[in-house]
């Protein structure tokens, strides 16, 4: 007997991480975030005398790097267990909005037309990776932490600082949506 699974609604899910992040803030004064977690790599892989790589990252970056390696565990066992072979569930206007932008197979998590390696080897998939990814580096680093930390965590906590960064991400990621993304596709 097959069974099939389904993601936990919004109204447990969401309740569940607004209880996680508070919970690690009580008890040990966790802070929840993935950022950082490439300078606590390098540091630990590759110790160097750059000042910004020599610190105790056991001390400071191990809580992080066991967070980071529980994301990518749990994100294979949701694939690999927990999910179904259904097409993902979009909008009628967005699907409209992606073909105008190429986009044809709707059979993947991601459209391969988008993210896929002959994608990278254009000039438009080589702007938006290593554009994206310098954009993503810098303003992680200028805002202190990346979407989870300031969202999920820094809410939480009540940091005006946090709340300026959300609202900036987002209005970061309207403009390259509607602004951007179509030059480059």
């Amino acid at each position: 007997m097959e069974t099939v699974s389904h993601p936990w609604p919004w109204y447990i899910a969401g309740p569940l991480i607004g209880l996680f992040v508070p919970a690690l803030l009580l008890i040990d004064n966790r802070q929840l975030g993935i950022s950082n977690n490439l300078r606590h790599i390098c540091a630990a892989v590759a110790p160097s005398d750059v000042d910004f790589f020599c610190y105790d990252w056991k001390k400071t970056g191990l809580w992080n790097l066991v967070f980071a390696t529980g994301v990518l565990v749990g994100g294979f066992i949701a694939v690999q267990w927990l999910g179904t072979a259904d097409t993902i569930a979009i909008s009628p206007d967005t699907r409209a909005a992606l073909v105008q932008l190429g986009v044809s197979d709707f059979s993947g998590l991601a459209p391969a037309q988008f993210f896929s390696w002959p994608r990278l080897l254009t000039l438009g998939g080589a702007v938006s990776v290593i554009g994206g990814g310098l954009l993503v580096g810098f303003g992680t680093s200028y805002a202190g932490g990346c979407t989870t930390g300031h969202a999920i965590a820094g809410l939480s906590d009540r940091q005006p600082a946090s709340a300026i960064a959300v609202f900036a991400f987002f209005a970061g990621g309207l403009a390259c949506n509607y602004l951007i993304l179509p030059l480059l596709f």
